[in-house]
């Protein structure tokens, strides 16, 4: 049994900015389900006749494992397993030997990393589970894809950790995963921002780098902005972070998974209905590259459109030489 030490030690307890987040998003859900009962036993299933939810394949292949594959076991923090996060699991180790685990570079393996579960792994709205079902099936919610990409670098002995904050979205998201069932959108407008957001973070060369690996490209081009790489996150770019909500954990707390479970046992048809609205956003972002020339091409447009970055600044110590009278 996984003792209240333990439970600290590895980042399981929730933070108090977390804790608070959870609190008023729960006062917000149990208000406008009791205020809309008659809506929500309407909206709570897809009616017959609807257009259905079907889950696409797989975009990739696992290859076998084999126990002379290399993993790290660690007990260090951010490199040892976590709540949904076991870098040992054998799809694991067997798709991080694929991508060049304790072969390449760290920064090699934390870029073929990142472009394997941004490019070939889905969006799906879905409850959380362990990191090998995600991998075994191939969708997930941000939090799912953040993981598996965490998992893959702690596997390689990479140091990776979670970056979870409440936010803001810019319209073209908020017309695709709010707007189209009225059950959510009553919920995300009453309290405005609870919706909560992550990326991924890790330790390459002395930096942290942020890796938001949830959108795919067809996901950004349909909204109109720039493919992300390595290094490059959410915020700023269709997010904007609720001040004071940013926090750092090694795992997803206690908590998170429950509050998922609780949506998708109240409202499953209202997830549905969200996960078509994405499977088609895919699709019109699918034609938005198609008709710049490619993806390249979107991106070099995209980026031009959205003009220069502000640039990163980071404040250092420094000794000066200083004049007494």
């Amino acid at each position: 049994m996984t003792g209240l030490g333990e439970i600290k030690d590895n980042g399981y307890m929730p933070q108090r900015a977390y804790i608070a987040l959870m609190a008023r998003g729960g006062w917000s859900l149990s208000k406008v389900i009791l205020f809309n009962m008659r809506e929500l036993k309407r909206l709570r299933v897809v009616p017959e006749g609807e257009e259905r939810h079907v889950r696409p394949k797989r975009q990739y292949v696992i290859p076998p494992y084999h126990e002379s594959m290399r993993t790290c076991r660690s007990q260090e923090r951010y490199l040892r397993p976590t709540l949904y996060c076991d870098p040992n699991d054998p799809d694991v180790i067997a798709i991080a030997d694929q991508l060049g685990a304790f072969k390449v570079s760290d920064r090699e393996f934390a870029e073929a990393a990142f472009h394997f579960v941004k490019e070939r792994m889905l969006l799906e709205e879905m409850t959380l589970n362990d990191v090998g079902e995600t991998f075994q099936r191939g969708t997930g919610t941000c939090f799912h894809l953040i993981t598996a990409f965490i998992a893959l670098c702690r596997c390689a002995g990479i140091k990776a950790r979670y970056k979870i904050f409440a936010m803001n979205m810019i319209r073209s998201w908020y017309d695709v995963v709010i707007q189209p069932d009225p059950f959510i959108k009553k919920w995300y407008d009453s309290l405005g921002f609870f919706v909560l957001e992550g990326e991924g973070e890790v330790l390459i060369d002395g930096e942290w780098l942020v890796a938001n690996v949830g959108p795919e490209a067809e996901w950004q081009a349909a909204t109109g902005t720039p493919i992300t790489r390595l290094g490059e996150g959410s915020l700023g770019n269709w997010f904007n972070a609720v001040p004071g909500t940013e926090m750092r954990m090694e795992s997803i707390p206690y908590g998170l998974g429950t509050s998922l479970e609780l949506l998708h046992a109240i409202a499953p048809g209202s997830m549905e209905r969200v996960n078509i609205s994405m499977v088609k956003q895919k699709e019109r972002g699918s034609k938005v590259i198609a008709e710049a020339g490619g993806l390249e091409a979107y991106d070099r447009m995209a980026r031009l459109r959205q003009g220069p970055r502000r640039p990163k600044m980071r404040l250092e110590p420094r000794a000066q030489i200083v004049f007494d009278d």
